[in-house]
């Protein structure tokens, strides 16, 4: 059986202490606690679920996960399976990463200005079709002047 995040999110919710004793070296080279803390936080299911598994995760997890150094991988893997409440296997979910606010959002707050009414998914079909150079040529029009062009988009 090949590593997957199924089956390692299977074995934190069963409790498997020997999960990681019992991979390959090839492996444990693939195995990511930050990835199985991502996974391990979010399940499907119940809200008392999903929270249970959210709380437990920052709780237990979160708050000193990188005081943890990476060679001890089995430290964490224990620490991990201690948030699982012994409900059975879970349909855990990815959390993805905040997004940094970069261009589109500047260019989505500049199309929310001039349309104040328009739908969100229309905002982001207009980004999608129009490239840099047409948002600053249509500021241009406007009247705003380079700086603000700049701060602006």
């Amino acid at each position: 059986m090949a590593l997957g995040i199924a089956e390692e999110m299977a074995a934190l919710d069963k409790k498997d202490r020997e999960f990681l004793d019992n991979l390959t070296p090839d492996e444990k080279k693939k195995f990511s606690t930050f990835l199985m803390i991502r996974w391990g936080s979010s399940v499907g299911g119940s809200s008392a679920m999903q929270g249970y598994y959210l709380l437990a995760t920052n709780d237990m997890l979160n708050k000193n996960f990188f005081n943890i150094p990476k060679q001890h991988d089995k430290l964490n893997w224990l620490a991990a399976t201690a948030i699982s409440p012994g409900k059975g296997v879970q349909r855990h979910q990815w959390i993805g990463l905040k997004k940094k606010e970069g261009s589109t959002a500047k260019v989505a707050k500049f199309v929310r200005n001039l349309y104040p009414a328009m739908k969100q998914s229309d905002i982001d079909l207009m980004i999608k079709m129009n490239d840099d150079k047409t948002w600053k040529e249509m500021a241009k029009d406007l009247g705003m002047t380079p700086e603000q062009i700049k701060k602006e988009l």
